[in-house]
């Protein structure tokens, strides 16, 4: 059976999705996907809105009928617990997390409570539900991650495997070290169908301004410096967020259970090629840049405390099990997303507030 005609087969058993996380980056645009690919599907969303969650992000699926969107904290057990029951929700699909590295240096606390308190709020409310449903075997789990639990690699080490040992090196990725530890154990323990899934760095539309590639495309359309790291040669695998919304369709549906899948998008780039792709981009396609080329831009700042080398996906086993493949090269995402902030400047315009310039400084202090 084809994945086509996976996805006909399951459109025709409906799922009941409660997706946490559902109004940031990554979530929304899974929303997006799954919305548009399973239109009958139940579509229930919860998301605290902390500075990186956005209504605005889901604001074309307002008034559909099979989508329902909740404010709420995933610590919250009362709340996790009655939407399970009120909305029969048989599958959950899991972003909500701090997510930023920086952020964790200043403030590992958050991470700590969301990441890990929040997984398990939501991994044992999901088992007793579950239970309660007499453990239907169609149901899932899926526990979105990333690579960084991973640590760092040299420059000639084979990418990570689904096997690489775990090695977290900020209090970022050693909460998420420890929510997949958590994921896993459900499944061990109690037979509950957690899927665990490690992706690369992501890029794309609704990106938070904070993260690399939407803060050096907003800085190049301001005229403000392009602060990169230490010497740049940090190397990471680059991964379109729309390759990533397809992969995990293709888990959620043929995803076995108890396993973990690493997603990448099979291209690496050192941080300063990146920048350098960036404002090549950038000086084709923004026709009133205030600083032109954009290359000129580009500043070199104290690097990161504990910056990890490099990380790199092997996705064989997506590849070879389930059948998937990213459909994006690096090129050709870049200038979708660049297109997409130079179109949508209502959307990241109002995030720049003065939260955000303090962080922003605090962080980046040679800028």
């Amino acid at each position: 059976m084809t994945f086509s005609e996976q996805k006909q087969s399951n459109s025709k058993e409906q799922r009941r999705l409660l997706v946490t996380g559902g109004a940031g980056f990554i979530g929304s645009n899974f929303v997006h996907h799954w919305c548009k690919q399973y239109p009958g599907d139940r579509v229930v969303v919860l998301d605290a809105l902390t500075y990186a969650g956005n209504r605005q992000n889901l604001s074309s699926l307002a008034g559909h009928q099979n989508f329902h969107f909740v404010q709420g904290d995933i610590c919250n057990d009362a709340l996790v617990n009655a939407l399970l029951k009120e909305e029969s929700i048989d599958t959950v699909a899991h972003f909500a997390a701090e997510s930023h590295v920086d952020r964790s240096i200043l403030g590992p606390d958050a991470f700590v409570r969301t990441n890990v308190v929040g997984t398990f709020t939501l991994l044992d409310a999901f088992r007793q539900h579950w239970e309660r449903r007499n453990q239907p075997k169609s149901d899932r789990f899926l526990h979105v991650s990333t690579d960084e639990v991973y640590g760092s690699l040299g420059p000639d080490d084979h990418p990570f495997t689904e096997t690489t040992p775990y090695a977290p090196n900020s209090p970022y990725s050693a909460s998420k070290a420890g929510s997949d530890h958590l994921a896993r154990a459900y499944y061990h323990t109690y037979g509950m169908p957690t899927i665990i899934t490690n992706c690369s760095n992501n890029y794309g539309s609704y990106h938070f301004p904070e993260k690399l590639i939407p803060l050096m495309c907003i800085n190049i359309l301001m005229g403000k410096p392009l602060p990169v790291y230490g010497d740049g040669q940090n190397v990471r695998d680059w991964l379109y967020v729309g390759d990533h919304c397809s992969a995990l369709d293709v888990v959620i549906h043929k995803g076995k259970p108890g396993e973990t899948y690493n997603i990448g998008g099979n291209n690496e780039v050192k941080n300063i090629d990146l920048v350098n792709k960036l404002c090549e981009v950038m000086n084709e396609l923004a026709a009133d840049l205030p600083i032109r080329p954009a290359q000129k831009l580009i500043t070199f700042v104290k690097d990161r405390a504990g910056h990890d080398r490099r990380y790199a996906i092997d996705a064989t086993k997506i590849k070879t099990e389930l059948g998937w493949t990213p459909a994006e090269t690096v090129d050709g995402g870049l200038r979708r997303t660049i297109e997409w902030y130079l179109h949508n400047r209502d959307w990241w315009q109002p995030l720049l507030s003065a939260e955000y310039q303090a962080y922003y400084s605090q962080v980046y202090t040679q800028v």
